[in-house]
């Protein structure tokens, strides 16, 4: 999972509406920092996560903090922001 796979599923999540919602990271074997991020605001937001690889779900973990710190806040929009940093 990429920061461009990141973008489609924030796009499409964001038109499903407020429901509740699940992600199954069964066959995610590689992510970039981008969906990492992507997925740390998801979770944030309320989304729920499963089948997370452990080395995915620990790369989530350190992820959140800095989000608060650079963006002030748990969340950067609805779902977070899926752009890489340069």
């Amino acid at each position: 999972m990429n920061a461009e796979h990141a973008a489609g599923l924030q796009e499409f999540l964001a038109s499903e509406g407020d429901g509740p919602v699940a992600l199954d990271l069964k066959d995610i074997t590689l992510v970039d920092r981008a969906a990492v991020r992507f997925l740390a605001a998801a979770e944030a937001a309320g989304i729920r996560i499963v089948n997370c690889p452990d080395y995915v779900r620990s790369w989530i973990a350190a992820e959140k903090p800095l989000q608060d710190l650079e963006e002030g806040g748990p969340v950067d929009g609805r779902f977070g922001n899926a752009r890489e940093d340069s």
